[in-house]
């Protein structure tokens, strides 16, 4: 079993003092290729900087997250684009809307939303993207771009079926997380799952964040997530969707190479 975590934060400070063995613990559980997410204009650049270390393993993103939307600047997309021409650089974001907590105010946030978006039809890159408490108008931005809109995934998707539904009829990729392993909060995805076609879903950790619940051994440090707990989160990926779990490798494997550009292993 071969598998891509599309979203991993590997440059989060958590992982500073063991980032080599955590990716090795990667690499060894069968997760082969781990694209670190750049959620700000340094932490993709940091983010690039680890990927170039692990040639045709690691790969990044490269974008602003809603909630530094108000650190962006004249530099912001010149310097993202430079970024995106380098081969390790696969998709623009991780972009999108966040109202939960406004960290950034809303139309700063759709301000930069929008100008990533145009700066992924330019380069015709894939967007990686985000949404929290935002669906309407993170919808009707994507909308609006029509059929210039490239390949998008809605990364660590945790909503309820309409939004989903939504998503399915642009024809965007969804990604799944730990949030599914989740008796409380992800018994509704249990269910929503089913209704992903194969060839739209994608499997990811968000780690160190939404380590799963019912992991059955204990983990190494009981507050971060890692790539290596990926293999469980797509069996209960399959077992939700009645699937065989190396079925469901394959397929989320294929959609990840193919969407991201990537180097077939």
């Amino acid at each position: 079993m071969q598998l891509v975590d599309i979203g991993i934060n590997l440059t989060h400070r958590s992982f500073q003092a063991d980032l080599t063995q955590v990716i090795q613990d990667a690499f060894d559980a069968g997760v082969t290729t781990l694209i670190l997410t750049g959620t700000s204009l340094r932490g993709s650049q940091e983010a690039h900087r680890l990927a170039q270390k692990y040639p045709n393993q690691l790969f990044s993103t490269a974008g602003v997250h809603p909630h530094d939307a108000k650190s962006c600047g004249p530099q912001t997309i010149p310097s993202l684009k430079k970024l995106l021409q380098s081969p390790e650089v696969c998709a623009v974001g991780e972009c999108g809307l966040d109202f939960n907590r406004n960290f950034s105010p809303p139309d700063v946030q759709e301000e930069w939303f929008q100008a990533q978006i145009e700066l992924a039809i330019e380069l015709n890159k894939p967007l990686f993207l985000h949404e929290r408490d935002a669906h309407p108008r993170f919808l009707q931005i994507l909308q609006s771009y029509g059929s210039q809109l490239p390949p998008a995934v809605v990364h660590c998707f945790t909503g309820e079926g309409k939004a989903l539904q939504d998503y399915l009829d642009m024809g965007l990729y969804v990604g799944i997380t730990g949030w599914i392993c989740d008796e409380r909060r992800g018994r509704h995805l249990r269910q929503l799952v089913k209704r992903i076609p194969a060839d739209r879903l994608m499997v990811e950790t968000d780690a160190p964040f939404l380590l799963p619940r019912d992991l059955p051994q204990k983990p190494k440090d009981p507050r971060r997530n890692e790539p290596s707990y990926l293999p469980h989160i797509l069996k209960t990926v399959a077992s939700c969707r009645n699937e065989d779990p190396e079925q469901t490798a394959e397929i989320t494997t294929q959609n990840a190479r193919q969407f991201f550009r990537l180097p077939q292993a």
